[in-house]
């Protein structure tokens, strides 16, 4: 039997609880920074690029489609032009604004 456990603690009385709840703190502030902030500022990003679609944009769908929107419809979804004459109805969640904007430097660095 491990008599580690049975062990009283140290003599000399309580260390403060400060340091432990400084140490917490630092830690939710750790990953608020590096985890939380940036993942919302990415979602306000997507969320303010999927609302000014026009006609005419480049986009990349999150399944991999490339098209041109033809028709942004009033009730959230988008005609995309995926080849010439030929459209299909997406909602515009469906709009990747990561690959969208890879595809856009990709076609822009071609073109140089």
């Amino acid at each position: 039997m491990n008599t580690f456990f049975l062990m009283a603690p140290p003599q000399g009385g309580e260390q403060s609880p400060i340091p432990t709840f400084i140490m917490m703190g630092a830690i939710i502030l750790v990953f608020w920074l590096f985890m939380i902030r940036p993942q919302a500022k990415k979602a306000k990003d997507q969320k303010k690029y999927i609302e000014d679609l026009a006609k005419g944009d480049k986009v990349v769908t999150i399944a991999g489609i490339h098209g041109i929107v033809n028709k942004v419809n009033d009730d959230g979804t988008i005609n995309l032009e995926v080849s010439p004459g030929s459209y299909i109805k997406l909602e515009k969640s469906a709009i990747s604004l990561e690959w969208s904007q890879t595809a856009n430097k990709a076609a822009t660095a071609d073109k140089k």
